[in-house]
């Protein structure tokens, strides 16, 4: 067997996949380790061992190789992709000083000196102080230095959990640049650690030194030392090459690599992303982050908490629904989703509006969720459908979001994550934007990006284009039913996009009187 296969570390919240791809992108074989998300010691913390990760994925590895039609020398070359913003500090010798800070960490660092000087100045007359302000109390490199500052001064690296890996994959300090989401001195636009004059510096202060080397995606960042290529069961010597975050990896698995193609992903936080060659902010000051694609960036915009409130509905409202999956033997989706066929689109006017999360600018810090419409007709299948339909209506937003910022229409649409395993949800997507929703022929989207990072970087596609033709495809495309589309046009125009600005004043007061969210 030739080698021009390639592996594909996928490190997840919630598990650590080890992913074997063809040159077709095809999956030969998967091995899937679930893993605990975190540990919260005090409320609102997010923390994990991060020798947990690696461990995980020698196990991967290992269950990976006792697949028949997993063969070793077929593997051309590894790529990683991971969990973004997940924050790891290592000592001199490249061990970790304290637990990984998980990116759903909440802790944050208020009350730090705010920015001065010209570039103060600038941010009061641009209106994004508290912009700035949020940035510099949520920094993990802020927290570390108030709140422990031994292990800070211990620290010899600061890295996101995929820089942690790379090292222990390849020996150095080196990390994919499409990798680099989070509170950290990252020059988007110019995807490199930013200037030396640059205002991060101030509000994440961590010594250049403490950060790896960053390479773009498709490069190769080393290759597997003889303590990896054993943990891994590869050759030493095999190359790793860059691929990127999660989600960047997830919209290149999608087959996104032009502007008009949306990327949808349903997972905790869904997401919508388009991909482009120009650096343009969906939401101003909020930059796009770089593509598993050189010279590109991924426009994002984040519903928090998305599928999350999936799970939610399920933890709190689908107890039969979990006990008849139990009987039947199947996900308990797959029954709630049966929900869904017993109410109406639109579910009799109930609307969920999905802000369960504050943010910064889009949604504000006063932010809470919200159903009205409520009548004597509603019961549970309908919130589970309104459940599924805000969210679809709060990724609609994003995209008319997108196209306003960036002139360019959106055409179709592509699903990735968790949910889009369901038939129903991508229906009800592809009705309410009234689009066709294609969904690609692997659920394993993120490994497919990384792999197709490798594929160009080993040359086994000369091109990115080529590998996207080579290695994605769709399985199935959902058009919208035009009966359901109206009416979901009609209630997401005259009453989903009004519900922010005439609940905010609530939201506001609400927070005033109890102090939550803080």
């Amino acid at each position: 067997m030739s080698a021009d296969h390639l592996l594909a570390i996928d490190v997840g919240t919630q598990s650590v996949r080890a992913l074997l791809f063809g040159p077709d992108g095809s999956l030969a074989a998967k091995a899937k380790i679930p893993i605990e998300p975190y540990v919260s010691p005090r409320p609102g913390w997010a923390e994990k061992d991060p020798e947990s990760y690696w461990t995980a994925i020698g196990q991967a590895c290992t269950a990976l190789w006792g697949d028949p039609a997993a063969r070793r020398d077929s593997v051309a070359g590894v790529a990683l992709t991971t969990q973004r913003g997940t924050v790891v500090v290592v000592d001199r010798d490249g061990l970790p000083l304290r637990p990984a800070i998980v990116w759903l960490d909440q802790r944050r660092t208020p009350g730090l000196p705010p920015v001065g000087g010209i570039n103060g100045l600038a941010f009061r007359v641009l209106g994004v102080r508290d912009t700035v302000a949020a940035f510099q109390a949520d920094a993990e490199a802020n927290w570390l230095r108030v709140n422990e500052p031994e292990v800070w001064a211990r620290t010899a690296k600061f890295l996101l959990l995929s820089g942690f890996l790379v090292h222990r994959l390849v020996g150095r300090y080196v990390d994919a640049d499409a990798a680099q989401v989070g509170y950290l001195p990252f020059d988007f636009k110019r995807r490199r650690w930013a200037g030396r004059g640059d205002w991060k510096w101030r509000v994440a202060p961590i010594d250049p030194a403490m950060l790896p080397d960053l390479v773009p995606s498709g490069s190769q960042l080393g290759a597997l030392t003889p303590g990896a290529a054993a943990h891994l069961g590869l050759p030493a010597g095999t190359p790793v090459i860059a691929a990127g975050a999660d989600k960047a990896c997830e919209v290149l698995g999608a087959g996104c690599l032009t502007p008009n193609l949306g990327a949808l992903s349903f997972g905790t936080t869904a997401t919508f992303n388009t991909t482009h060659r120009r650096y343009v902010e969906a939401v101003p000051l909020v930059p796009p982050y770089p593509a598993a694609l050189p010279g590109a960036w991924s426009l994002e915009i984040q519903v928090y908490r998305g599928f999350w409130l999936v799970d939610w509905f399920r933890r709190e409202f689908g107890q039969a629904e979990q006990l008849a999956a139990a009987a039947r033997g199947v996900e308990p989706e797959t029954v709630l989703d049966e929900l869904l066929a017993t109410t109406p689109p639109g579910a009799m006017g109930l609307v969920l509006q999905p802000t369960f999360s504050p943010g910064v600018r889009i949604p504000g810090p006063e932010a809470k969720g919200a159903v009205i419409g409520f009548g004597d007709v509603h019961g549970r299948a309908h919130l589970y459908r309104a459940v599924v339909e805000g969210l679809a209506y709060a990724l609609r937003e994003a995209k008319e979001r997108t196209e306003r910022r960036t002139k360019v229409p959106i055409t179709a649409l592509r699903v990735s994550g968790g949910g889009a395993r369901s038939d129903a949800v991508v229906q009800v997507t592809a009705d309410v934007f009234g689009l066709p929703v294609g969904r690609p022929h692997t659920f394993e989207t993120s490994g497919l990006g990384a792999a197709i990072d490798a594929a160009v970087g080993l040359g086994i596609h000369p091109s990115f284009e080529a590998a996207v033709a080579a290695m994605t495809r769709l399985a199935e495309v959902r058009d919208p039913d035009p009966a359901a589309q109206a009416r979901y046009d009609a209630l997401y125009r005259r009453v989903y996009l009004p519900m922010y600005d005439r609940l905010r004043p609530l939201y506001e007061e609400i927070r005033a009187i109890t102090g939550y969210p803080e």
